[in-house]
């Protein structure tokens, strides 16, 4: 790294993932100070100088049990705004799940774009740079800033690392759950076989959405017989993945696993436990699992930790490289 070393700030809830990251760069988390004002106001304050310094701010935008994503970016917003005038010389947000990143065109009239008005506020606050991992549509998201870098991580390799370790599987499927995820699913794919050292086939599922009513679906591609992963950038309901791995079983998949790198489980997603068809869902840890009532192991959930990857493209940056170099980590 630099002769100075960068500065890690995670506020709010994000701490604990910023300790991991930290902790796997041989640093400290740099102190902060957050104090709530009984209007429901908030302060968050750098305690330590950060003039000419290499600032990280680790900060995921989910809601959860006190905060809602709103709140969350506002606050970023405003501890960027404190370390932008603190002198920092370059401002990294490091937001391992993004709000509004879904909200990235016009679905009807006058419809925001959600995601480009959250992307001038960053930039507008003084990040530099913004990285987070498996946003829905790369473009959308490279698209949205103007000034600031826009780097986009990929889990894919953690997952086929994960699937990899399974030695009682030698034939594999990979499923995309819908046309949007089929560059995701291939980018899976070869790294499941890099992985394995075994040939993965492709299928593909699709339905038709009328009015949030699901009127049709369609599996096509080799199954049967075989171990089936689905794979998707979040799980909301599940309601989707449930009904993908309801197909495979029926088109004569031997297992069925569902995968996605953020896992919101709106609503506890009761169709995504309650489906008979799943073996398995693994899911990272850019997303707290406040949501599920009962401990992961009572669901076949696995989470995997994403912090490794985070840090090795922080230390690549503060180092001054650029993340085209970690392609195994890029989308």
């Amino acid at each position: 790294m630099h002769q100075r070393k960068p500065l890690l700030f995670a506020p709010g809830s994000t701490r604990e993932f910023g300790e991991r990251i930290a902790c796997r760069l041989g640093i400290l988390l740099s102190p902060l100070e957050e104090r709530e004002f009984e209007d429901g106001g908030h302060k968050a304050r750098p305690l330590c100088p950060m003039r000419d310094h290499d600032v990280y701010v680790i900060h995921s935008l989910h809601g959860d049990e006190s905060r809602s994503p709103d709140e969350k970016h506002c606050r970023l917003l405003l501890f960027l705004g404190a370390v932008r005038e603190g002198g920092a010389s370059r401002i990294t947000a490091v937001t391992p799940y993004l709000c509004y990143v879904r909200k990235d065109r016009k679905t009807k009239p006058w419809d925001p774009v959600s995601l480009r008005q959250v992307a001038n506020l960053l930039e507008a606050a003084g990040a530099d740079r913004i990285v987070t991992i498996d946003v829905h549509n790369l473009a959308a998201f490279q698209n949205a800033f103007a000034t600031a870098s826009a780097e986009n991580l990929q889990a894919t390799l953690l997952f086929a690392r994960h699937f990899a370790r399974d030695r009682d599987t030698r034939e594999w499927t990979e499923v995309s759950p819908d046309a949007g995820g089929v560059q995701r699913a291939k980018q899976f794919r070869q790294a499941l076989e890099r992985e394995t050292g075994s040939p993965v086939d492709f299928a593909f599922f699709s339905k038709i959405r009328s009015s949030g009513t699901v009127r049709g679906e369609t599996l096509s591609g080799n199954v049967a017989g075989r171990t089936s992963v689905i794979i998707d950038d979040l799980i909301s309901t599940g309601s989707t993945l449930a009904r993908a791995a309801h197909a495979c079983r029926e088109a004569g998949a031997a297992r069925v696993f569902a995968t996605a790198t953020h896992g919101l489980f709106i609503g506890g997603s009761p169709s995504l436990w309650n489906e008979p068809a799943l073996e398995g869902v693994v899911v990272t840890d850019t997303v707290n699992a406040w949501r599920i009532p009962q401990a992961p192991s009572q669901l076949r959930l696995s989470i995997l930790d994403s912090t490794a990857l985070f840090a090795e493209a922080i230390r690549h940056l503060a180092e001054g490289g650029c993340l085209e170099d970690l392609r195994e980590y890029l989308a």
